[in-house]
């Protein structure tokens, strides 16, 4: 069969017919899904964060992916195939949040992960007994993640070139993340064996471990740092800010190679910490972690959200000033977004106070609901606010002056280019 899978991208081909900024990862998801596939089938990838997606191409089958941002351009696109009579099948985040929705504009939902179930659909498919809806009784192992098939993407085109994934589920419940409802809430571990020989084949770096923790299984992390020398490569990933109890991990990684981490602080308030599931954040810790990442020679990229019950209008200021003094390398602020399938998503429908249900303004850069302390527009205000001066050039040269690494300057450079474009596009958007 012809097989096209498509990573659906709202903001680039909605109403504003523009890219709000350069891709940073090629779609490691669909280019796992294509090395599922039997060989006997021929699959082609279309990444919209790249390139449109062709309506008047005709394989047997598409296979569509989508945040919830990118939702409604998933389902244009798959109203236009069945309109040819092209059947559509959608997984993926969003769609496993709502089936029911989804499949209002596809024929098949799979649910969850796709190890054993996509093989599943395309047999029942040629057998023309397709069902519509997919689903694991039990999280399928890691090692059944196949090496994806990176021959079918251009990775030349994206800002992070090189993608690869170690580790799957997350033991923390946070109210508003969806990777737990997703990938479970138990740490599964692929065969390191198995991660370093798809890494050693990998041709560059650094190499994006796009883990949602992983120093979240200590020993697993130790096995895996220490025979990353044979692979020689750098790379960067993710971990909580729990790794302070397990410090000689970070050690562990800057020697393996880590040049950074993406670290979850989310909140400088413990009261709002608490209320989201994330009171394992310990916020006097917050500039001893910074500390000891950067005297390891790793950089920091902070999580920050704003609209958590509580916030006042003063936290915009707080912020910025304690990524300022903390150092932070690059900072990742949004505005809490009730994403569905998430905890969030459950209390704020229960009591109300979800506004707007227009899917793309669920990017993290709109106001959807109802805040406690100060106004949507104040929200959204205060949040461009704290890009903007995050991204001066002063801020930058404050928080990283003194540590002259050519990859902390680019990446910030990158960072600053891609926020004012985006922030300059968001503002002509609605709020709501």
């Amino acid at each position: 069969m012809e097989i096209c899978l498509i990573a659906a991208e709202g903001a680039r081909y909605g109403q504003q017919k523009t890219r709000l900024a350069e891709p940073l990862f090629p779609p490691l998801g669909l280019m796992t899904v294509a090395a599922l596939t039997p060989d006997r089938h021929n699959v082609t990838i279309i990444d919209e964060s790249v390139e449109a997606a062709d309506t008047t191409i005709e394989p047997d089958i598409v296979g569509l992916t989508a945040m919830t941002a990118a939702a409604p351009r998933a389902y244009e696109l798959a109203d236009a195939y069945r309109a040819r009579g092209v059947p559509v099948v959608m997984g993926g985040m969003h769609a496993s949040a709502v089936p029911e929705e989804a499949l209002q504009h596809v024929d098949a939902v799979v649910i969850g992960e796709a190890e054993g179930q996509w093989q599943k659909l395309l047999a029942d498919f040629e057998a023309g007994s397709m069902k519509p809806i997919y689903r694991n009784e039990t999280l399928p192992p890691a090692s059944s993640i196949p090496p994806a098939r990176r021959d079918l993407v251009d990775t030349r085109r994206y800002v992070a070139k090189h993608t690869l994934q170690a580790t799957r589920g997350c033991p923390f419940a946070c109210s508003f993340c969806a990777v737990s409802t997703f990938f479970g809430s138990t740490l599964r571990t692929r065969p390191v064996e198995d991660v370093l020989d798809e890494a050693a084949a990998l041709d560059g770096e650094p190499i994006t471990l796009v883990d949602d923790n992983i120093m979240g299984r200590p020993d697993y992390a130790r096995e895996l740092f220490a025979r990353w020398a044979d692979v020689g490569k750098s790379f960067w990933s993710q971990a909580s800010t729990t790794m302070l109890k397990t410090p000689e991990l970070i050690t562990q990684a800057a020697e393996a190679g880590c040049k950074a981490l993406f670290v979850g602080f989310e909140s400088i308030s413990a009261a709002q910490l608490e209320k989201i599931g994330k009171r394992f954040n310990l916020i006097e810790k917050y500039e001893e972690l910074v500390a000891r990442l950067h005297d390891a020679g790793i950089a920091v990229v902070g999580s920050f959200m704003f609209g958590l019950d509580g916030d006042e209008e003063d936290v915009f200021e707080r912020t910025a000033e304690f990524a300022e003094r903390a150092e932070i390398d690059v900072g990742q602020f949004s505005i809490l977004t009730p994403l569905p399938g998430t905890r969030l998503y459950r209390e704020l429908d229960q009591a109300g106070r979800i506004f707007d249900r227009d899917w793309s303004h669920y990017n993290g850069a709109h106001v959807t609901f109802e805040p406690i302390g100060m106004t949507a527009d104040k929200l959204e205000a205060g949040f461009q606010w704290v890009y903007e001066r995050f991204y001066s050039w002063r801020s930058i040269v404050r928080r990283v002056g003194r540590r002259i690494s050519p990859l902390i300057w680019t990446v910030n450079a990158i960072y600053n280019r891609r926020v004012k474009r985006w922030l300059s596009e968001m503002r002509c958007q609605p709020a709501g």
